[in-house]
């Protein structure tokens, strides 16, 4: 969501890393850096001043989810789990000094599951508050519900009854909800579909209000007015206007490749594309390009396009600029034909502060308990300018698990990606602090262990509902056990972002000359990660595309790309540096940094132009907020190349499966030669940074004795590369050193190869097995 500036590791860690090197995450400053103050965890605070010392002074006490739904007596409370064994602790030796703290958080857990079972049913019967909140129609009739506790009346007025609601006065029941049923009046519904509608009530001050429903499933704006405010839109199409599902969801794959889009600056138009354009137009291009996954942002309704999505003001409707909620099934169901998962960027760290458009408007004059939000400095977020949800309120819960369901459900929807995770871990949100390392900043009072319930039981939930469900955190804090199972005692996402590493490359293309790239600092920037908690490793993502940043290709070759792209005549020395390195970056990113891969819209082929959203600061254009796609269908551009090396490295995954092995072995990191050599899976990768020098007969090792050959070859003709190695050359291994005794082999490998390796290039190769007549990942396509 934003743009990231991290700082280096602590060197505390050093003497643990000589014998640990795979089992650290590198922790970086949180890039938001917000403050909402000093603010500590009450609950956190009992636990240590009831367990260990009285240093906190008097503690107030934690309040009540509800006076009608807390029940301190009850049975539910006692703990029938053990949290005595917190198994998460038992990956990581340096976990042991905060059991406690695990213990807690199990407990608080396991409390909270407890009594939302009791009350509900199960989480998974809770997260269907849409079937209750919001409009919902049953026989003859629909049925509106609202909670709003500190209203002291309410009405619902629309185009259905002029705007005037004296005869649609709505009840209050003792949990703050407001209900009323609307009757049809013959075969005409009490609403009509796609009409306006909206939420009207009187606040402590005797004013009325109008706000969009909470749970609204649509709203729009009349684009013919400027900065007009939005209308909740009751919506619920004839059967014969409904979007009908046809295609199942595909599989799970072992590794994800996902493709990161925002479909309404995706058309090359400068305007907002749909997403039926956008299935239709673009969906074909990321399955050719061999990706498994589609990432979507800004799905979720926004009123500041500007945002990039991540100020939503109602979070049950899909965002109107682009279409309709059926066009928005009819986009899912699509990539599911083309066997495309899709995953939605969800944002339950904060909300827009807009008061007219969404939850923002429902607080006047109320406290934590009775709102969706913080009351005071802790329910605003300085740097975002937005609101913080408050974790421990019953129907916050409700509220928020509940989304997560519907848009499952709903649209069918293959997992998440949770935005902004690092705001919700802890009470300062990360502003100002730059994160080292030490566990201490993962594990105390500045813990928002609400927050972190809200997860577990999200999380857990997700998986229930759908087994393959794949869930995805962006986090910059580095914390320990954010993708480890709910059932461990981690916070159980399946994949962290790799967020450190574009920062490493931004650094590198902005600061360092060629000659001064380390490859012992590239290879442990990509390797660095937490064991056992997978990543997804990318070079860029849309951060790095929003105008004030570049992304790589333009950091590589700047102007140059709008005068020096045709392929009707030799390259000059930086295009041809800068397709070569951006190659090497994206694919070594790939193929070493973690156990997925994503990539943003266009930067496959090197888009030309940052991001730039309609703002005041350019006269509201859309010039700068679209794909230009014919830069790369154009035959005689070398925009052409870039996009077919990415397509091939994600086909050398589908066929190698090297992303999902867990054997991942950097055996050479020369600096001197400007080489790095890895095994992952049953692949050798070789990466020549070097600008100049031509190895000939340099020397590989590898694990498995036999014959190898070219799988993949970044300067093959056809990826703008000058063809300087030979695909149908075999190479055998020889042993090296004495069986068994790993030191006395060639860069502790017990077999090598020799190749030729050109200067900034990338090989891969293959083992070949018997009756193997393929010879590279091109010929397979």
């Amino acid at each position: 969501m934003a743009l990231v500036s991290l700082t280096p590791f602590s060197t505390q860690l050093a003497s643990f890393k000589k014998e640990s090197r795979n089992k650290w995450f590198v922790a970086y400053q949180h890039p938001r850096g917000l403050s909402c103050g000093p603010w500590k965890s009450i609950e956190y605070q009992q636990y240590l001043y009831s367990t260990r010392s009285s240093k906190f002074g008097r503690v107030e006490q934690r309040p009540s989810i509800s006076a009608v739904l807390t029940d301190e007596n009850s049975d539910m409370m006692q703990m029938e789990e053990d949290t005595e064994t917190v198994a998460v602790l038992d990956l990581d030796p340096g976990l042991q000094p905060y059991k406690d703290h695990f213990r807690y958080r199990m407990k608080r857990y396991i409390e909270q599951k407890k009594l939302i079972e009791k009350y509900e049913g199960s989480v998974e019967n809770f997260a269907q508050g849409y079937l209750k909140f919001g409009f919902n129609r049953e026989k003859g009739v629909i049925v509106y519900r609202e909670w709003a506790p500190a209203a002291q009346e309410a009405q619902i007025i629309g185009d259905f009854n002029a705007w005037d609601g004296c005869n649609h006065k709505m009840e209050k029941d003792q949990f703050g909800v407001w209900s009323i049923t609307i009757p049809d009046s013959g075969e005409k519904a009490g609403i009509p579909h796609n009409s306006r509608v909206k939420f009207r009530f009187k606040h402590a001050g005797g004013v009325w209000v109008d706000r969009i429903p909470a749970w609204i499933k649509y709203a729009t704006v009349d684009a013919a007015r400027f900065a007009a405010p939005y209308d909740g839109v009751y919506w619920d199409p004839p059967h014969s206007e409904r979007y009908e599902f046809r295609y199942p969801r595909p599989l799970k794959p072992t590794a994800p490749r996902i493709y990161e889009a925002h479909v309404g600056m995706s058309g090359s138009e400068p305007r907002v594309s749909s997403y039926r354009e956008f299935a239709d137009d673009v969906l074909p291009r990321i399955k050719k390009n061999n990706y498994n996954t589609v990432q979507l942002m800004a799905v979720m309704e926004h009123s500041y396009y500007g945002s990039f999505g991540y100020h939503v003001t109602n979070f049950f409707a899909v965002s109107s600029r682009s279409g309709t909620p059926e066009d928005l099934k009819y986009l899912i169901d699509k990539a599911h034909s083309l066997g495309l998962r899709v995953l939605m960027d969800v944002v339950h760290s904060h909300a827009s502060n807009n008061v007219t458009d969404g939850l923002n408007g429902y607080d006047v004059g109320q406290s934590s308990q009775e709102s969706y939000f913080h009351t005071g400095d802790r329910g605003y977020h300085q740097l975002w300018d937005s609101r913080l949800f408050n974790y421990a309120n019953w129907e916050v819960l409700r509220f928020l698990l509940s989304n997560l369901r519907w848009w499952m459900e709903e649209y069918r929807f293959d997992g998440f990606r949770f935005d902004g995770i690092t705001s919700m871990l802890y009470h300062h949100h990360g502003i100002n602090m730059a994160f080292t390392g030490n566990y201490n900043e993962y594990f105390s009072e500045s813990t928002d262990v609400d927050a972190v319930v809200y997860l577990m039981l999200a999380n857990n939930m997700i998986h229930n509902l759908l087994l393959d469900a794949t869930v995805v955190a962006e986090d910059v804090s580095g914390a320990p056990g954010l993708g480890r199972p709910v059932s461990e005692g981690g916070i159980g996402f399946d994949y962290r972002l790799a967020m450190a590493i574009p920062d490493k490359w931004i650094d590198y293309l902005k600061n360092k000359e060629d000659k001064e790239w380390s490859m012992e600092e590239i290879s442990w920037s990509l390797t660095n990660r937490r064991y056992t908690e997978k990543c997804i490793a990318y070079a860029e993502s849309h951060d790095q595309a929003i105008v004030g940043d570049k992304t790589i290709a333009f950091l590589l070759m700047d102007q140059e790309m709008y005068s020096g792209m045709s392929a009707l005549g030799p390259a000059s020395p930086a295009i041809d540096r800068g397709i070569a390195l951006h190659k090497m970056i994206h694919f070594i990113t790939m193929a070493l940094g973690g156990d997925g891969y994503l990539n943003f819209m266009g930067n496959e082929f090197g888009h030309p132009e940052w991001i730039d959203f309609p703002r005041e600061g350019n006269n509201w254009s859309y010039d700068k907020c679209r794909r230009q796609w014919n830069l790369v269908d154009e035959d005689h551009l070398r925009y052409k190349f870039m996009c077919a090396f990415d397509r091939a490295m994600n086909m050398l995954d589908e066929k190698f499966a090297f992303l999902a092995s867990h054997k991942q072995i950097v055996s050479c990191a020369n600096d001197e030669d400007k080489v790095i050599v890895f095994e992952r899976g049953d692949l050798v990768f070789i990466f020549n940074f070097h600008p100049e020098n031509t190895y000939d007969g340099y020397k590989v090792g590898c694990d498995m004795p036999g014959k190898y050959r070219v799988a993949l070859d970044s300067d093959a003709l056809e990826f703008g590369g000058h063809g300087r190695v030979g695909h149908d050359v075999d190479h055998f291994t020889s042993p090296e050193g004495i069986p068994g005794v790993p030191e006395t082999n060639f860069n502790n490998r017990p077999n090598s190869f020799q190749i030729l390796s050109p200067p900034r290039t990338c090989l891969v190769y293959y083992r070949v097995e018997e009756g193997n007549k393929t010879t590279s990942v091109e010929a397979i396509e």
